[in-house]
């Protein structure tokens, strides 16, 4: 019974650790999405992009935004709600911008951005980890 209890001890830290790792980066890609509708000046260069004037500032401000508050939102709600499959969005969103990035460089010479890459590997491997192991409260 005492090995039992340690062992749900040791399983409830490691959730909490994984939830951590889940919360830092949602609330980072949150912020992001509120600087690209408040200041998009002062985000986009982070980017490698500049801005554009008219309706190329407006998709700008827009896409990115929107991509990066869904990232966030859909995160803390998988947090919160505790259903695994806000998660999937995220991952999806991640991945599939980690692929497009590969993609430009493999096919329209664009540079190979591993400093953007490897954060969305990374989070979208955690948060397919998380998707397993933390709670499902259907």
């Amino acid at each position: 019974m005492v090995v039992q209890f340690e062992k749900l001890k040791m399983q409830n830290t490691l959730n909490r650790i994984l939830s951590l790792l889940v919360l830092l980066p949602a609330i980072l890609f949150v912020v992001t999405g509120l600087r690209w509708l408040v200041a998009p000046a002062g985000v986009a260069p982070e980017f490698g992009l500049t801005l554009n004037h008219g309706v190329g500032l407006s998709s700008q401000v827009g896409d990115m935004s929107a991509f990066f508050l869904t990232l966030g939102l859909c995160m803390l709600t998988a947090l919160v709600s505790g259903r695994r499959n806000w998660y999937y969005p995220a991952i999806l969103l991640l991945s599939i911008t980690a692929i497009g990035r590969i993609i430009a460089w493999l096919i329209h010479d664009a540079a190979l951005a591993l400093d953007l890459i490897a954060p969305e590997v990374i989070v979208a491997a955690i948060l397919l980890i998380a998707s397993r192991r933390l709670p499902d409260e259907n």
